[in-house]
Parts: C-alpha cells; structure tokens; sequence
C-alpha cells in the first residue's frame, strides 16, 4: 500500500484542488483529509457520514462550585490568566485553560476536576470516488497534531482491512506539528506552491521538513503562466534540494467553476485538466 500526501508551504496554493482531482484519477483510493484546522475538501467530495467519533486529547480544569471555598490559591497559581473571580465565585475559561493541572494538584478542598478535553469529532465517510477519513477539530481546541495521526491511522488501518492500494491525504499548509504529522513514514510527498515570493520562501521551509524525514518529493507549480521567470526559479531550487519536478498547472478560471459545483477540477471540461494528469501519471502511483 502506498501513501501520497499533498502538502504546501503555505495556505492557498490550490493543494486541495489537486488533492481532489487525484481522488477522482485514482483507481480505489482511500481518502484522507489532514487539514483538521481547516478542513475543505468534503465540499467537494461530498462525503456521506458512516461513523462517527469524538476526539478527546489533554485535561481542562473544571471548578465544583458547591465544594469550593472560595480560597482564591487557584488564581493565585494560573499563569495562563484561565481562573476568575466573581463575587466569590471562582471559574476557569476552558479556552485560556492550558490544561496544566497545578490548581488541581495544589487546591486545599480537591474541588477541582480534571477531565480530559473534548477537542472535536472524526468522521468515516463514503465518497463518489472510494472511502474517506476526515476530521473536525474543535473551535480553539488544540492538539490538532494528535487529530492528525489519528485520521491518518485510522485511514491506513481502513486501507490494510478493504485491501485498497493508495491512501490519498490531503495534509494541511505549513511546516508545523499537524504537517509533521502528516507526511512522517509516507511513501510519497508532492508540495503543490504558486510562482510568488511567499510561495517560494514556504516552500524552500517545507523542502527542508521533507529532507530531513527522506521522503521521495515531487513538487508542481500551480498558476505557474502569471510569473514564468519565478517558477523557473522555484523549479532551479527544488531541483537543487533533491526533489523532482511534477509538472505546472496553468491558471484557469475553470477551477472556481469546479468548485461552485461541487466537483473535481477533472470532472468538468477544464483547460488545466491535462495539467493535473501529466502530474499524476508522473507520480506513478
């Protein structure tokens, strides 16, 4: 079984467009969606919910107000500005709670509970295309690198099950813990970036995290035709970092179209269609 994640340096480059035409190419995918933060590609792929289950990751303190006394030694230890007082009344904001545990461990009448924190919800879903793991992350809920490698997981374990051969993810823009978590021990890495100096600079960050874990990447300049001269210098620098060339998609219109349809970019009549082809058959997987 392999596994190709899509990725990006920077949010914005088209990544789930191609992510979703791949879907469409692909013969019995698995697909699945790591941009937990911001997740966008049921719009397209218009999954039907099968399963569904909570995410629970870390602890928020939570205050019983009939035990507590009102010593105010909690506030007095929050570094994070989570507990406040109200006429007596001691309460913690979930959200600026860091879940560290020092007013549970030091409160003198225990009235303080330590939950683990409902951080939001992951789906198992049917597709047009095959199967489709994806998430929901919670608002200002955290841990979203933890999300990450349970869709991840769960969409593998799916794959090894059902007997499908590639496990198509769609991973989140940027080089931080939920990308990390997105691409370590995948087969294939292809970063899809735009000819601008934003997209360059990402994508040389992004270039050094795939180095460094020693995944075979491919890179692909979308809207390469509004600057040819900086993706030429994209591609020069890609090269130079060890990573192969996919091929370019051409700046189309056509996408949004695709979009407001609620289809694939390769499911309508798309001058870029072609583009994306070459792309995937380069990639040969």
């Amino acid at each position: 079984m392999k596994e190709l994640v899509i990725i990006s340096g920077k949010g914005g480059t088209g990544k789930t467009s191609v992510t979703a035409s791949f879907a469409i190419l692909a013969d019995r995918p698995v697909v699945c969606d790591c941009d937990v933060d911001a997740a966008d590609l049921h719009l397209v792929l218009e999954p039907t919910i099968r399963e569904r289950h909570e995410f629970e990751s870390g602890h928020e303190a939570v205050i019983r107000q009939n035990d507590c006394t009102g010593c105010g030694i909690c506030q007095d230890l929050c570094r994070f500005g989570a507990i406040s007082n109200n006429v007596d009344m001691f309460s913690i904001d979930s959200i600026s709670c860091e879940g560290c545990g020092v007013c549970v461990w030091f409160c003198p009448e225990g009235a303080i509970d330590f939950p683990q924190r409902h951080c939001g919800e992951w789906f198992v879903s049917d597709t047009r295309c095959g199967p489709m793991v994806h998430a929901r992350l919670g608002v200002a809920a955290e841990n979203s690198g933890k999300l990450v490698s349970t869709v991840r997981r769960e969409a593998k374990h799916l794959a090894e099950e059902e007997n499908y051969k590639i496990v198509i993810v769609d991973g989140p823009p940027g080089l931080g813990c939920p990308v990390i978590a997105s691409l370590t021990g995948a087969s294939q890495v292809l970063i899809v970036t735009e000819p601008t100096v934003s997209g360059e600079h990402d994508l040389e960050r992004v270039l050094s995290l795939t180095r460094h874990f020693q995944i075979p990447t491919a890179i692909c300049v979308n809207k390469w035709d509004i600057n040819e001269e900086m993706t030429r210098q994209i591609e020069n620098k890609a090269r130079s970092a060890g990573a192969t060339i996919a091929g370019r998609i051409r700046y189309d219109a056509s996408v949004t179209l695709a979009q407001i349809q609620k289809k694939a970019v390769v499911e309508i009549d798309a001058p870029c269609t072609d583009d994306i082809k070459q792309i995937w058959n380069h990639l040969n997987v």
